[in-house]
């Protein structure tokens, strides 16, 4: 009997692990997407100048 309960809490703690480590995965995708959008901003010469005042 806590053979099976046991199994049973291994498994839903593996699936957990695995979705867990799966999501890590697309949240740190997601931030080196956003980087490298900053790093692109930053590069560009209009954007680095700001808004020019015209009198």
């Amino acid at each position: 009997m806590f053979a099976i309960i046991f199994t049973w809490i291994g498994a839903v703690l593996g699936i957990a692990v695995l979705l867990v480590m799966a999501f890590g995965a697309f949240v740190l995708d997601f931030e080196d997407a956003l980087a490298d959008r900053r790093r692109k901003r930053r590069l560009d010469p209009v954007a680095a100048e700001g808004p020019t005042a015209v009198p």
